[in-house]
């Protein structure tokens, strides 16, 4: 047989399209062509294929050798096509049965030597495999995170001899030991917060219900510590989000295997750019919003972020996902993330803190909190203040509650919003937010009068209403009380200062 056809994936953002590698052996000089839009790592697999064949004591054949990459519009990069093409070659020249290729497909760079290397995007592949069910062949230096797919039939080889006697069926792959099911544990715990109760307390209910949420306050009072704490009081992941994680951080070549349930945290500099903030480059990487992806994104020191940098984050923060267009294509990653924020109150940080070492001007005061848009805040549901501690406050104070107890308080707040509409309540739009978060009229009133006053947006009013009804759930009432409301409205602290 001179033709043989192998099945392989691509990498699209967080999708892995399939990819049938079709290789023809035809009479004439010795050539090996690879058409159907490859980039230059795909053109170069022609050497290492033709190394690795000799050096595991294949035969190369001396014809002309043909491979087609359909569908041939699907540009195609990396090295994740060495395997199929190597196969290919084997199969049309009939040194490997090809009765295992149909259900059976193969991922993985090839070394000279026939050994194969890890390849990034293995998750999306094996996703993809498990819903054509067919079965996926990945090098063993993939198999933790492979593995992370508990329902797809996974194969690990760790060279192209090992793929060739299974196809043989003289000797069968390994299949990925299957990772358990655990308690997600965590490095840092808000008990080492001392004081700060307000803000304890936002960070319940911005865990509960899945909120946005700006500390700001003087230098020192534990704004970044109480952000930096957050993910060890959210839920854990559940297998379908861990998927989710799993998958962007293997495209982006950052996945270990480790604590694959716990939400991943995100904090970058404030000098990162905007490219590098949604991601980008000639083949779309996802950038730090798709890394956060159902964890949260921490920026700290707020207003030293380009403007630029900031106004990137208003559409993900309401759609849940960001789209990339180059000229190449349009790749789209998700972005659903939740944002902490942390500012200081002017340039020095201690403006109206009690005490005078603030020598900031009410120009410089201005134009430092002007550097938010007045959008971006509007996005943002919890705006807390947290101020200093007395030092003898801070010294006779014991621990504050433990990230279990608070955790385990936030899981029945989810748990509810889960069997009410199966979403936070940060998620709710539309039909469902004017269904789940219906108002009384005496909670409509006080809520009117407090859209006069600060002058709030429609958006505002809506953050509120979920605000509220996320502290309803947090009192296991079915409905929203004006308590629920006036606390809701006590969190937009920096829309009350913006108006006095």
């Amino acid at each position: 047989m001179s033709l043989a056809i192998v099945y392989t994936r691509a990498q699209v953002g967080v999708t892995a399209p399939l990819v049938t590698v079709e290789v023809h052996l035809s009479n004439g000089l010795p050539g090996f062509t690879i058409v159907g839009l490859p980039e230059t790592a795909v053109k170069e697999s022609k050497d290492r294929v033709r190394s690795a064949l000799l050096n595991s004591h294949f035969e190369f054949p001396q014809r002309r050798i043909t491979v087609n990459l359909a569908p041939a519009d699907l540009p195609k990069e990396g090295g994740r096509f060495d395997l199929p093409i190597a196969l290919g070659i084997l199969a049309a020249s009939e040194q490997i049965p090809a009765t295992l290729l149909e259900k059976t497909e193969f991922i993985g760079e090839l070394a000279l030597s026939g050994e194969l290397r890890r390849i990034r995007g293995c998750i999306p592949a094996a996703i993809a495999c498990h819903t054509d069910k067919r079965a996926l062949v990945v090098p063993t230096l993939n198999a933790s995170e492979a593995s992370l797919c508990r329902s797809a039939n996974l194969f690990i080889a760790s060279n192209l001899l090992q793929v060739c006697a299974h196809l043989h069926q003289r000797e069968s792959l390994k299949s990925p030991q299957k990772l358990s099911w655990y308690e997600p544990t965590y490095e840092k715990d808000l008990a080492e917060v001392r004081g700060q109760l307000q803000a304890r307390r936002a960070l319940e209910i911005a865990a509960a219900g899945g909120h946005n949420v700006l500390f700001f306050g003087p230098p020192g009072t534990g704004k970044s510590m109480l952000a930096s704490r957050l993910p060890s009081i959210l839920p854990p992941l559940n297998e379908d989000e861990a998927l989710e994680v799993a998958s962007v951080k293997s495209v982006a070549s950052q996945h270990n295997g480790a604590d694959w349930l716990v939400r991943p945290f995100r904090s970058p500099h404030h000098t990162a750019s905007a490219i590098a903030m949604v991601g980008g480059g000639t083949q779309p990487r996802p950038g730090e919003i798709s890394l956060a992806h159902r964890g949260v994104l921490f920026l700290d020191e707020l207003p030293e972020y380009p403007r630029q940098v900031l106004e990137v984050l208003r559409e993900p923060l309401e759609n849940g996902h960001i789209c990339i267009s180059r000229a190449n294509g349009r790749v789209d990653y998700p972005a659903n993330f939740q944002l902490v924020a942390a500012m200081n109150p002017c340039p020095c940080g201690y403006f109206n803190d009690g005490s005078d070492r603030c020598r900031c001007t009410p120009a410089q005061v201005s134009r430092y909190r002007d550097k938010i848009s007045g959008p971006l805040l509007d996005r943002i549901d919890l705006h807390v203040q947290v101020s200093a501690i007395p030092l003898a406050d801070i010294q006779d104070k014991p621990d504050g509650e433990k990230s279990a107890n608070v955790r385990k308080r936030v899981m029945q707040t989810y748990s509810r919003q889960m069997s009410r509409q199966q979403k936070n309540n940060a998620g709710l739009n539309g039909a469902e937010l004017n269904s789940q978060c219906q108002l009384g009229q005496d909670e409509k009133n006080l809520l009117a009068q407090a859209m006069q006053k600060l002058n709030l947006s429609v958006r505002a009013y809506d953050k509120i209403r979920r605000v509220a009804r996320t502290i309803a759930d947090m009192d296991n009432s079915d409905k929203i009380r004006c308590q629920h409301i006036s606390e809701a409205l006590g969190y937009r602290q920096l829309d009350r200062e913006l108006v006095q």
